[in-house]
């Protein structure tokens, strides 16, 4: 027989516990709701989750499990931090750029040095800026979206500097999929990038918390439990199905038993959602499985000795099994992390990539090949802990028309709705838009007894 969790009226279920959910919960507990948060992880946090490398002298070094920074001007993750009381313990860097082509590595840190790109022609650095500098002064994205990346980016910068540099970029991120998508999502990641720059090219400002998202994610469960947030972690969520009795309830069903909601919440990525919810009718499924995710198969590194000290650098060579290097103590204080040097080497890729498939062993022999390859004075004997994490779906896809393929936030199963990273129309994924998107859609449902509605 089927335990029964709790049966209250007003009762929310939120299933999810990355920050779309956190947020949400938050939101709806401040608004009087009572809510319940169901995350099938035994830590909360979703990507921002943090995690623990094995460092066989210093001890355990714990980060977060994925590289994360915020910016100036990420407005909506600031006032999160601010609610939690961590804002103003807030560091504030300067980082710097590498730039990787060929053989040589290289600083692309401000104007002048992006000036000395070897591999560029003058021409080619003068049409890069501008489409930069253009790009981050459009407004609207709905033209872009409907506009080929390729065609874009080739009209403003040139078939020279699209194959040099952009076109490699793309498949960092994208994978072959860059081919299917559109121009928004180039956009989307120069109006972010721009904003954290104090001026032009220039500077680039990034912040942290110390303590990481491990301590974010600790403050929001304080939070939540001073606001009477029931959380069940390890607890994932196995069906949702309206109640027998005909009432516009639902059954949240999970291996320690049952929770009959008014309204469920999903943040989730779409498929779990099409597949949790067996009363979605046809086209709403569709909807749901349709939206593609690029995965993301990423190691993290505790070494004696830095790389470069570059917190980011671009990659362009093909063949190599990740994209991009970031330096993390090129960002944060080493004593974050016992003094230690933390690096993470990321590679986007669809859950049927090989690597998804390869052990961790190989993974590991594969990315350390390639790290001697790009740094000749790097040392094995350096490495002091390696761990990866594979999350299948990370972010959509910004195919053509991307807005015109959403699943529904409001569905037709009663008081069953969904609200998640997919719902990035005119963004990329990262904290500050998973936050905007959240904290839109609490302050709609807060206003309209359950019911996503249109809010300024």
């Amino acid at each position: 027989m089927t335990r029964t969790i709790g049966e209250r009226p007003d009762q929310w279920a939120v299933v999810g516990g990355g920050m779309m959910g956190l947020v949400i919960a938050l939101r709806l507990a401040e608004a009087g709701h009572r809510v319940a948060l169901f995350e099938a992880s035994p830590i909360l946090g979703g990507l921002a989750a943090p995690w623990t490398l094995d460092d066989p002298e210093v001890g355990p070094v714990q980060w977060d499990r994925h590289y994360h920074v915020t910016l100036l001007s990420d407005s909506y993750t600031r006032g999160v931090l601010r609610d939690l009381d961590v804002e103003d313990s807030m560091q504030w860097v300067e980082t710097k750029t590498g730039f990787h082509a060929g053989d040589k590595l290289v600083s692309m840190s401000n104007a002048l040095e992006y000036l000395a790109l070897p591999s560029m022609s003058p021409i080619d650095k003068v049409r890069l800026a501008a489409t930069i500098v253009y790009g981050s002064r459009v407004n609207d994205w709905r033209a872009l979206e409907v506009t080929p990346v390729e065609d874009w980016l080739t009209k403003l910068s040139g078939r020279s500097a699209f194959e040099q540099l952009w076109k490699p970029l793309l498949e960092a991120k994208l994978g072959d999929a860059w081919r299917e998508s559109s121009a928004a999502f180039i956009w989307a990641t120069i109006q972010r990038l721009y904003a954290a720059r104090k001026s032009g090219l220039k500077k680039e400002m990034f912040g942290y918390v110390p303590g990481g998202y491990g301590k974010v994610v600790e403050r929001f469960e304080q939070k939540l439990a001073s606001v009477g947030v029931t959380v069940h972690k390890g607890t994932p969520v196995r069906e949702v199905r309206s109640v027998a009795n005909g009432q516009s309830r639902l059954r949240v069903k999970t291996d320690d038993g049952a929770l009959i909601a008014d309204r469920v919440l999903f943040t989730t990525t779409p498929r779990v959602v099409a597949r949790l919810c067996p009363e979605l009718e046809d086209q709403e499924r569709h909807a749901f499985e349709q939206i593609a995710y690029q995965g993301v198969v990423c190691s993290s590194l505790v070494l004696d000795r830095n790389l470069a000290n570059y917190y980011l650098t671009y990659l362009t060579e093909r063949g190599l099994p990740f994209t991009a290097v970031v330096e993390m103590t090129a960002f944060i204080d080493r004593h974050e992390v016992g003094g230690r040097h933390l690096v993470y080497l990321p590679r986007y890729c669809p859950a049927d990539h090989e690597l998804f498939r390869a052990s961790d062993e190989e993974v590991q022999e594969r990315f350390l090949g390639a790290l001697e390859r790009l740094y000749p004075d790097f040392d094995r004997s350096g490495v002091k802990a390696f761990r990866t994490s594979r999350v299948a779906e990370v972010f959509p896809l910004p195919v053509l028309g991307y807005s015109k393929k959403l699943p529904p936030l409001t569905t037709s199963v009663p008081g069953l709705l969904a609200v998640s990273s997919a719902h990035i129309v005119n963004g990329t994924l990262n904290v500050n838009d998973t936050v905007r998107v959240a904290e839109r859609a609490a302050r709609s449902l807060a206003f309209s007894n359950g019911r996503f509605i249109v809010l300024d």
